[in-house]
């Protein structure tokens, strides 16, 4: 089993004892963690127990309650389940895009794939509330640790910067997501007034220096699951990578910078035959310095159980004709939710090898006719599995799974800097090597030719065949225009259900909306335009 660094400690402070998140969260009540534990004032008196502060920050990200899969969660009017972090940027990052249709009638949830959401969709609600939740979190760490006075203390410093780096992450999802959001660091006076609302651009120019000085102090080569100096600079990579987006001006230049700095970390692609290796049970192999994966959730069928993460992906993609233990590594039946458009599938040819579909129903072809009957035809995916490297399933196994997430991968590397040389025309000299050598890394692992050139077209699919089901695709979409407008069309676009065609969208559905809730109970904030 792997080892979990935060076992002994994941649950131990009672953080959420002194904080408020009343302004950051609408009306959401907010209860503490455990109100039974001493408060933080009480128990804060050795380095380790700042590091067991820290731990809750990490775990808030696998689970929603500190009480495993049945407790109470961490914030009260939100589903335990659709209400994990995970979770939540999954249903915000796949569902409204060509690479999920969910056929589930869970309250609103087929008006994401149908973009066309309200300000009180319960799903938006929920990841807003998470991850304002988490922000506070780290802000609370960081706040502790400054009133310390060890600014001189090495190792407090390092913890402080890793609670900058998660904020960062939570901050990174908020700005993509949201856009002007109301903004709270350490700074911010608990349960004082509402916070202030802050400009996109002016969030992205914070973001930047507060991860620049946290990159500072991080270590080079983190121990498993901790954040390190490649979180930073892949947060500051895809800060840059998105920020004609999230500013109005295209900063290419700064993402390659930023993507060296990855790859100078040490960092290395996974051959071909280890592809699969990084979303299986034991994809922890690939963590580190020397491996692919540069930042992942921990997942763990005993100790992180939630319903949320990979546990919901592995679940919701497994029905059918699917074996549920010999094809997911599940120890029970799967969910039956997630299928892939046709047009998703159609971007594969044969010989790649990241072509692991399966059909749902034997014969029944690509085209999803029913949006509601997983069985009634359609394909999904087979890249998250349960199953370990060698193909066995864990003795163990149940409905939870132990694959971690893979927030951030070289991969993904490679491809920003062939997005940098071809979208934002950057002379692209990485260890000698221009834009179009890293695309066709990524391209000849998965089986395919090398191209002689490429466009911006290639670049968009080539993403979405190598980082599918990884949270990043309604980014991507939104920053080649293709999300809302008529230029791509895919089934069920636009529709909540199977009556009329697929279609374009209005533009303001390249963001969420700020959650009625929110607006209500805080007059500093403005709604998202066309909301």
């Amino acid at each position: 089993m792997k080892k979990n660094m935060f076992k002994n400690g994941i649950f131990t402070i009672a953080i959420a004892s002194a904080m408020s998140f009343t302004a950051c969260t609408g009306d959401l009540d907010v209860t503490p963690i455990d109100p039974n534990l001493d408060t933080p004032e009480n128990v804060l008196t050795s380095t380790e127990t700042y590091n067991q502060l820290l731990a809750k920050c990490y775990s808030a990200l696998s689970v929603s309650s500190p009480d495993g899969d049945s407790g109470d969660p961490d914030i009260k009017s939100i589903d335990g389940g659709f209400g994990q972090y995970l979770r939540a940027l999954v249903n915000l990052q796949e569902l409204p895009t060509d690479e999920v249709v969910m056929n589930w009638n869970d309250q609103t949830i087929k008006d994401l794939h149908g973009l066309c959401w309200s300000t009180n969709d319960v799903f938006v609600t929920a990841a807003y509330a998470r991850m304002f939740y988490q922000i506070s979190l780290c802000n609370e760490v960081i706040r502790r640790i400054d009133a310390a006075g060890n600014a001189n203390d090495a190792t407090m410093q390092q913890y402080r910067a890793e609670a900058c780096a998660l904020r960062g992450l939570s901050y990174y999802h908020v700005i993509d997501l949201f856009g002007n959001v109301p903004f709270v660091d350490e700074t911010s006076v608990v349960g004082g007034a509402n916070p202030e609302r802050i400009a996109r651009a002016d969030l992205f120019d914070w973001m930047v220096t507060d991860l620049e000085s946290a990159a500072e102090v991080l270590p080079a080569n983190p121990e498993k699951y901790r954040a390190g100096k490649g979180l930073a600079y892949m947060l500051l990579a895809k800060l840059y990578l998105n920020a004609k987006v999230y500013t109005g001006t295209a900063q290419y230049d700064k993402c390659a910078e930023y993507c060296k700095k990855v790859i100078d970390l040490g960092y290395t692609l996974e051959a071909a035959s280890d592809y699969y290796k990084m979303f299986c049970a034991d994809n922890d192999q690939m963590l580190g310095v020397g491996h692919e994966l540069i930042f992942s959730v921990y997942q763990d069928h005993l100790n992180t159980k939630a319903y949320g993460g990979t546990t919901y992906i592995i679940n919701a993609a497994c029905g059918g004709q699917a074996d549920y233990a010999a094809d997911f590594g599940l120890g029970g039946s799967g969910w039956a939710g997630f299928r892939l458009t046709p047009e998703f599938v159609n971007k594969f040819s044969d010989n790649d090898q990241r072509a692991v579909f399966y059909e749902v129903k034997a014969g029944g072809g690509k085209a999803i006719l029913d949006l509601g009957e997983f069985e009634q035809g359609g394909y999904s995916f087979l890249k998250f599995t349960n199953l370990k490297a060698d193909g066995t399933i864990l003795e163990d196994a149940n409905s939870f799974t132990d694959t971690d997430f893979p927030v951030f991968r070289l991969g993904d590397v490679y491809l920003m800097l062939a997005e940098c040389q071809v979208v934002g025309g950057v002379s692209v000299n990485v260890n000698g090597h221009d834009g179009l050598w890293y695309l066709n890394q990524i391209r000849n692992r998965a089986g395919l030719n090398s191209l002689a050139s490429a466009t911006a077209n290639d670049i968009i699919d080539e993403r979405a065949r190598e980082l599918a089901w990884e949270c990043h695709r309604r980014s991507d979409l939104v920053r080649f225009n293709l999300l809302t407008s008529d230029t791509y069309i895919w089934a069920y676009k636009g529709m909540n259900s199977n009556i009329g065609t697929a279609h374009a969208v209005d533009a303001h559905f390249n963001l969420y909306p700020i959650p009625s809730s929110d607006i209500m109970s805080n007059s500093n904030l403005e709604q998202n335009a066309g909301y």
